[in-house]
C-alpha cells in the first residue's frame, strides 16, 4: 500500500506548525507506559506536535521518558488520575491543539470518567478515543449520538474485541464471529469511525466504507501495541488525512512496523516499543 503524498513527502521549506499538534490526553499511576508509547508514536508517525496532559503528580516521570514532547500537568484524583477539576484547563488547550487523543492509561477513576464523558460531548477537535475513554463510554453511548454535530465531527473509536463487547453488550464471541456487521452497524449508528482491532482488523465508517488490514502478527498481542496504534493515527488525522484513511493507513503502518519488528525479535520477544522503533522504516517502505 502506497501511502498519500502529504505523509510521504515534505516540501523544503517545511516547519513543525505545519503537520499537526496532538493533544493526548492519557497516563496515571501504574499506567504511564501507555502515555508514553502513543507520544512516541505520534512522533514518529510524523505529528509536528505532540503535547502530553498527564497528572500533576506524575509529571516528572513522562519529563524524563519523552524528551521531545510538550507536557501539561494537570490537577489530579488520590489515585494520581486526572481529576475532572482539569477540564478548565484542558479546554483551553483545545484551542491550540488540532487532534486530540483521549484514554490510554487514564484509569475508571469515577471522577477521570466523568471527565471523559465530558470531553467526548464537547470537544469538536477530531478525535481518537480509545482504552479507558472507551470503557468510560460503556452504558453512554448516546454522548455519541446527541452531541451538537454530531455527524460532522472526526471521532475514531479502536476497541479490541473484549471493549467492543462490553459496549455493545454482547459476548465476546458474538463479536468475533460478526466482526465486519459488528464495525459497520455501530459506525453507523454513532457516525464514527470504528477500528475493530485483532486478526485482520476491521476498519468501518459512517457512510458504509470498509477495509481489511492484513499487516501484523501474532507477537504484536503484547502491552502497549494498541497504543501504538493510537498514536499513529493521531498524527495521520494532524497531517491532514480524514477520519477513514487516517485510520486505514495507520492500521497497515502498525501493522507492517510490527512485521518488520518481528523478523528482528520473534513473536515471542517482541514489545511495543520496538513497533515504535519501526514505524520511519515501514513509512519509508510505503512511501
Amino acid at each position: 500500500m502506497r501511502l498519500p503524498l502529504r505523509l510521504s513527502k515534505r516540501k523544503p521549506c517545511s516547519h513543525k506548525g505545519d503537520f499537526g499538534h496532538v493533544f493526548i490526553l492519557a497516563g496515571s499511576e501504574g499506567f504511564t507506559g501507555a502515555a508514553v508509547l502513543t507520544a512516541r508514536s505520534s512522533l514518529r508517525a510524523g505529528a509536528g506536535l505532540v503535547t502530553l496532559g498527564v497528572p500533576q503528580g506524575l509529571i516528572e516521570v513522562f519529563e524524563k521518558q519523552v524528551v521531545e514532547v510538550m507536557t501539561l500537568a494537570l490537577p489530579e484524583t488520590k489515585a494520581h488520575t486526572i481529576s475532572f477539576q482539569a477540564l478548565g484547563k484542558i479546554q483551553r488547550l483545545f484551542k491550540k491543539g488540532q487532534v486530540l487523543v483521549l484514554g490510554p492509561g487514564l484509569s475508571q477513576e469515577p471522577s477521570t470518567k466523568k471527565l471523559i464523558r465530558k470531553i467526548i460531548a464537547t470537544c469538536d477537535l477530531p478525535m481518537v478515543i480509545d482504552a479507558d475513554a472507551l470503557n468510560a463510554l460503556v452504558g453512554h453511548l448516546s454522548i455519541l449520538r446527541n452531541t451538537p454535530n454530531a455527524i460532522r465531527r472526526t471521532r475514531i473509536l479502536t476497541p479490541h474485541p473484549g471493549e467492543m463487547a462490553r459496549l455493545i453488550g454482547k459476548p465476546i464471541s458474538f463479536v468475533q464471529k460478526n466482526r465486519k456487521n459488528v464495525a459497520i452497524n455501530f459506525a453507523r449508528e454513532y457516525k464514527v469511525t470504528l477500528i475493530l482491532k485483532g486478526n485482520e482488523t476491521v476498519i468501518a465508517d459512517s457512510s458504509g466504507k470498509i477495509y481489511v488490514n492484513k499487516t501484523g502478527n501474532p507477537g504484536m498481542a503484547s502491552a502497549g501495541s494498541g497504543d501504538c496504534l493510537t498514536g499513529i493515527i493521531g498524527a495521520f488525522l494532524a497531517q491532514g488525512l480524514d477520519s477513514f484513511n487516517a485510520a486505514k493507513y495507520g492500521t497497515y503502518i502498525h501493522g507492517l512496523s510490527g512485521d518488520l519488528a518481528v523478523k528482528e525479535k520473534g513473536e515471542l520477544g517482541l514489545i511495543a516499543s520496538d513497533i515504535v522503533e519501526k514505524i520511519p522504516q515501514a513509512i519509508k517502505m510505503s512511501s
